[in-house]
């Protein structure tokens, strides 16, 4: 079976492709050697099958990231090449393809976004193109599926271009104004009400308002729909699951197995949030307290993703990551460390330098809930008001800020200027959307159920061995002066490091105040991350980064428990 690379700069639509080439049925990897991602699927016709390998996005073939190495390395073991280019940003992208050209493999070019430049008055002569480039050029549209199948039936059709593409490099931009002159013509078009909304949105004052519009929005529609789910959907089942649990509980009777899968009945029935057995708690603090905020989340994401309201968010944000060490894209890994840390600190090696890197990490790990906590932290404070989850929120942003300060002035390094291609707004694609969305949220319940589990298994050893009572006479005389938490609330906060979410959830039973409350989840989000992101980022930087991380959860989460138990318990 052969194998095609999608190959194109970042924002061409190159995954809404892959997606309507390949279906659902895609596997997501990393490249041997590294823990960059990619994507892998199979389109079939009658008569022939190809592995379809949807490479990174990469501006031209000599790497400046882990991602575009990857790249560079996938387009060198395909068999044939579709170059997805940007119909409406023709210069730019004949810069890879050329390059790509150069490698003398069978090839064949994608016209994306074809549509958008008919739009813009930008007319392309294709016949002319394949003429100058040697290789057949397929108009599409990816995110309608127009030009697709076509694509397809003229994989078979791929060359080998001819010599006379070839050119230095110091060539190859004279070349490309060549090409350009010859097969593009620009029709004059009077600005649309859509463009003027394209242009405000990356002004500095405008582009700002509409990101605080946007990112509220975004937090409101993540919880109303993971409130909706939770009503309509996973309440209900739990409902019904209830019965075989009872059944279950009746015949086990009373003794450790009981405790274990069932965990303490309250009052004769099983209280979800307090049993804590691994098939009570642990199922449904997973999927049914955090799975519905994490479908919400990842959906959220997708739209801004499919719409191109992410690259101008980024562009927004650059002058003020810059003060914390970071240029507008890493707000990427923000956004994405709020669904899920793991998936923030994978997002960062897109970042050019360790010193942004490394910030990244700090910023995302100690002070970044993912949605699974922050569900949680709602969950728990929302019967209190919202004085209390404001209380969590901007005691977050305050050390978000203060630490990136202070990073951006003692971690060596440097942090280069943002370049960033801003594709136009486009209306995303239905089944594109739900295809990343199930992805994500797929690899997020793979991830996170053996910990979760895990985790409540744990605690009830713990808990039947008397070790936890043994560690919270210990720790007492710590917490309660200078936490203002009872030794009882250690299990839960030793927990933390299996699943956060977990330990949130334990906190229900201890019958905390609300300023107690807010002072335990506060300190949840601020020491150790989840066991899963505590392996990527040893993973991703280190033993020696990763301890210095560590130090720095310890020194924050300690003193800014102290300085809340003083103003919250005077």
């Amino acid at each position: 079976m052969k194998t095609v690379v999608l190959a194109g700069d970042p924002n061409v639509g190159k995954s809404v492709l892959f997606s309507r080439l390949t279906g659902v049925d895609v596997i997501s990897s990393n490249y041997p050697g590294t823990t960059v991602d990619y994507t892998l699927g199979c389109v079939k016709t009658e008569t022939e099958t190809w592995e379809i390998i949807d490479a990174p996005g990469t501006y031209s073939l000599s790497p400046i990231n882990k991602a575009e190495e990857v790249a560079v390395a996938l387009i060198d073991k395909a068999d044939i090449i579709i170059n997805v280019i940007d119909a409406t940003a023709l210069e730019r992208c004949l810069l890879l393809t050329i390059e790509l050209l150069q490698k003398r493999k069978p090839m064949i070019i994608a016209l994306n976004l074809w549509d958008e430049a008919q739009h813009l008055g930008i007319k392309l002569n294709i016949a002319k193109m394949e003429e100058l480039l040697g290789v057949p050029v397929i108009p599409t549209v990816a995110i309608t599926g127009e030009g697709v199948k076509e694509l397809v039936s003229k994989i078979p059709e791929a060359k080998i271009p001819a010599s006379s593409i070839l050119a230095k490099r110091e060539e190859i931009w004279s070349l490309i104004g060549n090409i350009v002159s010859q097969v593009q013509t620009v029709v004059h078009r009077h600005h649309s009400i859509a463009d003027r909304l394209e242009d405000a949105t990356v002004k500095p004052f405008a582009g700002l308002l509409t990101a605080i519009l946007v990112l509220g929005g975004l937090v409101k529609l993540v919880r109303f729909t993971g409130e909706a789910l939770i009503t309509y959907i996973t309440d209900p089942l739990f409902e019904f699951y209830r019965i075989p649990l009872l059944w279950l509980s009746k015949h086990l009777g009373s003794g450790i197995l009981h405790d274990i899968l069932i965990g303490k009945l309250i009052d004769g029935d099983i209280d979800y949030t307090q049993s804590m057995g691994i098939l009570t708690t642990g199922v449904y603090a997973e999927f049914g307290m955090v799975l519905p905020y994490i479908i919400a989340f990842y959906l959220a994401l997708a739209l801004l993703e499919d719409t191109g309201y992410l690259p101008r968010l980024a562009t927004v944000v650059d002058a003020i990551f810059h003060k914390i060490g970071l240029h507008g894209h890493g707000i990427m890994s923000i956004l994405l460390g709020l669904g899920c840390n793991v998936a923030g600190i994978i997002s960062m090696r897109t970042l050019e330098t360790h010193k942004q890197r490394f910030i990244a990490a700090a910023l995302v790990s100690i002070t970044t809930p993912c949605a699974a906590q922050s569900a949680m932290i709602f969950g728990v404070l929302a019967p209190y008001g919202i004085k209390y989850i404001l209380i969590v929120y901007g005691t977050l942003t305050f050390i978000f800020i203060l630490l990136g300060l202070v990073l951006n002035r003692i971690v060596s390094g440097e942090c280069p200027e943002l370049f960033l291609e801003i594709p136009p707004y486009r209306l995303p694609s239905l089944l594109t959307v739900s295809k990343k969305t199930w992805m994500r949220v797929r690899w997020f319940v793979v991830e996170a159920t053996p910990f979760m589990l895990g985790g409540v298994f744990l605690v009830n050893l713990m808990m039947v061995t008397g070790l936890v009572d043994w560690i919270s006479k210990i720790t007492s005389p710590f917490m309660v002066p200078w936490f203002g938490l009872p030794g009882e609330s250690v299990p839960a906060l030793t927990s933390g490091f299996l699943r956060k979410d977990l330990a949130v959830s334990m906190l229900l039973p201890l019958k905390l105040t609300p300023e107690q409350l807010t002072i335990a989840v506060t300190l949840l989000t601020l020491y150790f991350p989840c066991a899963a992101t505590f392996v990527m980022l040893l993973r991703e930087f280190g033993l020696k980064d990763m301890l210095k991380l560590l130090l720095m959860m310890l020194v924050i989460a300690i003193c800014t428990g102290g300085v809340l138990r003083t103003i919250l318990l005077p």
